[in-house]
């Protein structure tokens, strides 16, 4: 037994190609919230001079991550932003001064056990850099270390055109297992299964040569069946086992870690610098000599652009991450951010919408939802706004992957659906404990 998914086009046009250094930017506009929970609370002012790595923005509850500059120069705006999904933010603007100065403040952490452990994880600024942002440290801080069965590294990285996971495994191979060493150390977790899709074959080869020297890692080679970098699917498919609704994968044991993340975390133990820059994927029709870029946190996305030999159109559509979640930017003028991992460009041809007609019931979206979920029905029942009915399909453990508007024949946003479903259903469970008050 497996979870269902889907074929898609791999497109890994940059897997080869080693990253390229973006020349520093004039400006970076770096906003305080990068990472899931609440925005980072503002730690500077206008004319402050500041230096690589000097943090911008503290912490602002558990569920909330330190903020770095990505360069050294001048605060030239305290801004409010609005961000890619609509909210606001404030953003701090820096001009840069071309000198690159590295915060005094920068050292390897001292960590002696698991609580300075996870204190240092946390002021490294790193969040889940697979895309979901969810702050590291708190990933970690696991009450009971005992339930700790197995550390699941996600290299998985199934989304067409995006291979910045890769470079890190082929790039960055030590800091990996550094990163490893520390879950040993510090967690005492004994056992870490790589899953990584076999269409990686080189960087499947330096896992496997790096797992054979290092006790208690596996490699696991899986299908290229997207979503396998999903979670859940992730962990059926190397540890067999079902991450029940409403539940985490330490339910079952498994703490589960994006592999450029961990890298991050064994190189932040040895250099002491947080989260400043990020290795980017820049690819799509519209782009002229696809790359991996890697570039200061707040440059500009169109500025990568210019390292991949430009545009050769005019984008009519720019998207944060992957073409299956991934999500559109309203202009090239946002910013990099934590969990950018790719900016894909298409042309016009390739970003129009195909028409939409009805649906033939054919059940296409069912049979290849990896959840088992039936789009069809929940697009009913939010049509008629029945929360009692969106709660027994169980539309919240909907990942959101797009599986199903990829095999859908009439072409129906089901997976947009899916997302406004499930606001409709928080809205709902809300006015149920409202009215039991």
């Amino acid at each position: 037994m497996r979870l269902n998914g889907i074929k898609v086009p791999h497109r890994k046009n940059t897997a080869d190609i080693a990253p390229v250094r973006l020349p520093l930017p004039k400006t970076v506009s770096i906003p305080m919230s990068m990472h899931i929970g609440k925005p980072a609370k503002v730690a500077v002012k206008k004319g402050d001079i500041v230096k690589v790595g000097q943090p911008l923005g503290t912490a602002d509850g558990f569920i909330s991550s330190p903020i770095h500059s990505s360069v050294s120069g001048k605060v030239i705006k305290i801004d409010e932003a609005v961000t890619s999904v609509g909210s606001r933010v404030p953003t701090v603007v820096i001009e840069t001064d071309g000198k690159q100065e590295v915060w005094e403040g920068v050292q390897p952490p001292e960590v002696s056990d698991f609580d300075s452990f996870v204190k240092a994880v946390k002021s490294s600024g790193i969040v889940g850099l697979g895309g979901a942002g969810f702050p590291t440290f708190v990933k970690l801080s696991v009450k009971d270390l005992e339930k700790i069965e197995a550390v699941v590294i996600n290299a998985a990285e199934c989304e067409p055109y995006i291979t910045s996971d890769t470079r890190t495994m082929l790039d960055k191979p030590e800091y990996l297992f550094k990163g490893i060493d520390a879950l040993k150390r510090y967690m005492g977790a004994k056992r870490f299964i790589i899953g990584i899709e076999n269409n990686k074959k080189p960087a499947i080869e330096e896992m496997k040569k790096r797992a054979s020297q290092t006790e208690g890692v596996e490699v696991h080679v899986l299908p290229s069946i997207y979503p396998q970098g999903g979670e859940k699917v992730l962990v059926f498919n190397t540890l067999g086992r079902i991450i029940p609704q409403g539940k985490l994968p330490l339910d079952v044991g498994a703490i589960v870690i994006n592999v450029t993340t961990l890298a991050f975390v064994g190189e932040f133990l040895e250099t002491g610098m947080p989260l400043v820059e990020k290795c980017i994927t820049v690819d799509g029709s519209a782009i002229a000599d696809p790359k991996n870029v890697i570039a200061p946190i707040g440059t500009a996305v169109k500025e990568l652009f210019e390292v991949c030999g430009g545009t050769v159109c005019e984008p009519a559509k720019i998207v944060y991450g992957g073409p299956m979640m991934g999500i559109a930017l309203p202009s090239g003028d946002e910013p990099v951010l934590k969990m950018t991992n790719a900016i894909l460009a298409w042309n016009e041809k390739d970003a129009v919408p195909p028409k939409i007609t009805q649906c033939i019931n054919c059940g296409n979206c069912v049979n290849h939802c990896p959840l088992r979920l039936d789009p069809r029905s929940i697009s009913k029942a939010y049509k008629r706004n029945d929360g009692e009915e969106l709660m027994a399909l169980c539309v919240d453990i909907c990942m959101e992957c797009g599986c199903c508007s990829y095999v859908c024949p009439a072409k129906r946003p089901l997976v947009q659906t899916n997302k406004l479903a499930k606001m409709r259903l928080r809205a709902y469970i809300a006015k149920q404990k409202e009215d039991k008050v």
